[in-house]
């Protein structure tokens, strides 16, 4: 079985969905996002970068989406980047992540193949 990240070669919710959250986690405010990353969405919430309009790509993506992609600022990423997990992750399925990749024509994951166990034979 593989255990290959699927999101090394997708990167949809990055170019799908607005990326809103506190602005507590800038740097300004003793988080770790990059403050030159962000746009003021309301007094008290920001989004990442490229995605607070449609079509929406996050700056900090690299690659091409569906094929291979990686987060510039993994490291600093925000609150909602790192709870988002592609589908099947941890056994559950996530269907942020099937309607983002629909939206850039991939199909959705598939859960983990189960090897079949065999009945215990009886002598």
């Amino acid at each position: 079985m593989s255990n290959a990240n699927p999101c090394l070669t997708c990167g949809a919710c990055c170019a799908h969905f607005r990326v809103s959250f506190f602005w507590g986690e800038c740097q300004s405010a003793g988080g770790v996002v990059p403050d030159e990353q962000v746009v003021l969405i309301t007094p008290h919430r920001v989004a990442m970068r490229g995605t607070e309009s449609k079509p929406a790509r996050c700056v900090a993506l690299l690659g091409d989406v569906g094929q291979g992609v990686r987060c510039t600022l993994y490291e600093q990423r925000s609150s909602p980047c790192r709870e988002f997990e592609a589908s099947w992750a941890n056994g559950e399925h996530n269907p942020r992540c099937d309607d983002a990749r629909r939206a850039h024509g991939l199909p959705p994951l598939t859960p983990p193949v189960q090897p079949s166990v065999s009945p215990e034979r009886v002598a």
